[in-house]
């Protein structure tokens, strides 16, 4: 029986993001949508423009007794820049902030702490400044959002952005890959 439950991020473009954690041992399914905003069924065209107040967010469906929420959050906070308020590289807007959806108290706690003992351990150059906010209604992106590396691989974007953020997660963290005999 295995222990099933949610993680949900932003660390800019979901395009960026998904492809990441669909790597990784434990996680069932990875989906791409919109959190955190004011609008009611957002659409990927009204979320552009950073009106809505929604982020590009990842639903992550895992199993705690194979991957910790720990470790997705260590993934997580390595594989974007926490440090930039509404920015990933040069995606700029309210939709690309960094912010974790906790689902409980003990996610939260798990955050906070993670957060703590990074900005101690100064293993960036400047604060974190990722948004810790409660569960909200997460809304799935549009179809051809879902998987879209896997779908694209040679987009320019994917190529330029996706690609690097998941070889460096790979490398990294190799022994939390699902099968290394994947292509890169």
């Amino acid at each position: 029986m295995s222990n099933q439950q949610i993680a949900v991020f932003a660390g800019g473009c979901f395009w960026c993001t998904e492809p990441v954690f669909s790597q990784l041992k434990g996680v069932s399914k990875v989906v791409s949508g919109y959190i955190g905003g004011h609008t009611l069924n957002p659409s990927y065209k009204e979320i552009c423009n950073g009106d809505t107040g929604h982020a590009e967010g990842i639903q992550i469906n895992f199993d705690a007794d194979q991957v910790s929420f720990e470790t997705l959050l260590e993934v997580f906070f390595m594989s974007h820049d926490p440090t930039t308020l509404n920015r990933q590289g040069n995606d700029v807007g309210t939709q690309y902030r960094s912010a974790v959806f906790c689902q409980n108290t003990a996610q939260r706690d798990a955050v906070i702490k993670k957060i703590s003992d990074l900005n101690a351990a100064h293993i960036f150059s400047a604060p974190i400044v990722t948004q810790i906010s409660g569960a909200d209604t997460f809304y799935p992106a549009e179809d051809y959002h879902q998987y879209y590396f896997e779908k694209n691989p040679s987009q320019p974007y994917c190529l330029a952005v996706a690609a690097p953020k998941k070889e460096k997660v790979r490398t990294k963290y190799s022994d939390l890959i699902k099968d290394l005999s994947q292509d890169a």
